[in-house]
């Protein structure tokens, strides 16, 4: 049974990426081929996989090599990097948005964070990249992106288990503080 997995701003052949954000490689080479390990690591041949953008920088020949060592079935949604020749390189499709459903989950996927999509209030999941190792993270949003995640792209799995702990800890807070009496009286504000 084919799997889903998700990432973001992998740049490869992007060597000013690794100062940018103190990525811990010792040479452009060393960056790309250890994500090119880590996804196929976990990426098969007939899983899924979406790119949530900035997938590569400089030459298409380049580029197109990466891209054929590469497991899955490949998506690209456009980052502020995706040049034309990236759009090109073999994608199933190329989009700068997405509404996706897997299994029974509407995904949201985008390249920027938003803080709010649509079926957001339904419980539609949120995935973006473009901001790095930074996590910005609100409510049911999430950066898969590579620098955030040891270079590695996530499963459906392990996004849900994440998507899993925030409605808890969000059901948990708004007990809490319907318990503590917080939300006494809100209705006479109104």
């Amino acid at each position: 049974m084919a799997n889903y997995f998700f990432t973001s701003d992998t740049h490869f052949n992007h060597y000013n990426i690794m100062c940018y954000c103190a990525r811990p490689f010792e040479s452009l080479e060393d960056m790309n081929e250890t994500i090119i390990k880590n996804w196929n690591s976990v990426v098969k041949k007939e899983d899924f996989i979406y790119h949530l953008g900035d997938f590569g920088w400089g030459q298409l020949q380049k580029n197109q090599e990466i891209f054929e060592r590469l497991n899955g079935r490949k998506y690209l949604i456009k980052g502020n990097h995706d040049n034309n020749s990236i759009n090109q390189l073999g994608w199933v499709w190329v989009k700068d948005t997405a509404m996706i459903k897997v299994y029974d989950k509407y995904i949201w996927l985008s390249h920027y964070p938003h803080r709010t999509w649509n079926r957001a209030m339904h419980g539609a999941w949120h995935l973006f990249g473009h901001i790095h190792n930074k996590l910005a993270q609100f409510w049911l949003s999430f950066n898969v992106g590579v620098d955030a995640h040891e270079f590695m792209p996530l499963s459906y799995d392990q996004v849900e288990g994440r998507m899993d702990r925030v409605t808890e800890e969000n059901n948990y807070l708004y007990h809490q503080e319907v318990i503590a009496g917080e939300f006494d009286g809100w209705e006479e504000q109104f």
